[in-house]
């Protein structure tokens, strides 16, 4: 049933040219957002771009003062500094702000929400800087930060000893420079010739990294720090913390994770599987294929294969899953606004 006009939203996304901008228009898009406009906005470099919403022709506009009138939610899918400087105005407009690039982290006041966990994990009461509880200030966790909590959430109950999460982060974590990067590099390796390495400081082409090069910013270390506390921020206690590890692999998009999780008795691996998917989770059969980069392209959840005992140890387990990491922290994003307009 479509939204009728009094039902409909003016919707802002802040970094529409960015992968994640484009794939929130998507994701949008998909799920029947009851938007009455999606406003794309972006730096002046990008104003004036041709592009679609909608299925209808429109223009990238340039971010500026007066961007945010009349909108009901901004999200911002961009560059951290870009989002810092812009959602005050946003929040004086009236909006409700879903940041998606990790600025809000230094906000106390910010709501951190993750929708698919509320049955086990409610958010946590929070209050607006002036005290009130109409705090408008939301933070969109990344997909690594959705894997490790969604993990912790569904082994809960289980009383989990310790679980570790590695996690394997894509070129496009870094956006278009990231992909572009990564192409270069394959194709001068591939021709023998010398490689760009500006984006990265180092080959991320055929190659496992743990670090990036020194002239690389964000490291891969402070990225790694910054999902251990977001992750250890929403748990708040409440589910057994994992343990973070991050490397480098070179993919163009997706997380591919293994996890490892080790309980007071051995589990029943089904129970295990049914908790993950009560959480919106999908784990696979024995006879399907295992997910991978590729095969979670353009998929909103977590796919896990099979989850298997561990040889030496009756009482842990290892998950190997993957997620679409544009498409998995949009999906988060928009449902975080679905509720916003459903509680108004």
């Amino acid at each position: 049933m479509s939204a009728s006009p009094a039902t409909l939203h003016r919707i802002a996304i802040a970094g529409a040219s960015s992968l994640l901008g484009k794939e929130l228009k998507q994701v949008l898009e998909d799920r029947s957002f009851p938007a009455s406009e999606i406003v794309l906005l972006d730096e002046r470099v990008m104003a004036g771009t041709l592009t679609e919403a909608g299925g209808e022709a429109t223009f990238i506009r340039a971010l500026e003062e007066d961007s945010f009138e009349g909108a009901r939610i901004v999200f911002f899918a961009g560059t951290p500094s870009d989002a810092a400087r812009n959602w005050p105005a946003a929040l004086r407009a009236g909006a409700s702000v879903i940041d998606m690039t990790g600025a809000a982290t230094i906000v106390a006041h910010a709501i951190r929400r993750i929708p698919a966990l509320d049955s086990v994990l409610p958010p946590a009461a929070t209050k607006a800087a002036n005290g009130s509880r109409d705090a408008k200030l939301y933070l969109s966790p990344p997909a690594p930060t959705l894997i490790a909590c969604t993990l912790a959430a569904a082994f809960h109950r289980f009383a989990p000893q310790r679980i570790v999460l590695l996690a394997m982060a894509p070129v496009s974590e870094r956006d278009q420079p990231g992909i572009e990067e990564l192409e270069s590099q394959t194709a001068s390796l591939l021709s023998f010739r010398e490689i760009s390495k500006t984006v990265f400081d180092a080959q991320v082409a055929f190659n496992m990294l743990a670090a990036f090069g020194s002239e690389s910013k964000p490291r891969l270390a402070d990225l790694r720090a910054t999902i251990g506390r977001e992750t250890a921020t929403i748990l708040a206690g409440r589910a057994q913390v994992p343990a973070i590890q991050l490397l480098h692999a070179p993919v163009f998009y997706g997380y591919a994770f293994a996890a490892y999780a080790e309980f007071p008795t051995p589990p029943a691996v089904g129970d295990l599987a049914g908790a993950l998917s009560n959480l919106g989770v999908k784990v696979g059969a024995a006879d399907d294929p295992l997910p991978s980069n590729v095969s979670v392209a353009g998929e909103g959840d977590i796919q896990i294969a099979p989850i298997e005992t561990d040889v030496n140890l009756s009482n842990a387990v290892w998950l190997w899953g993957a997620a679409d990491n544009l498409r998995l922290a949009s999906v988060n994003a928009v449902r975080i606004a679905e509720g916003i307009v459903r509680e108004a």
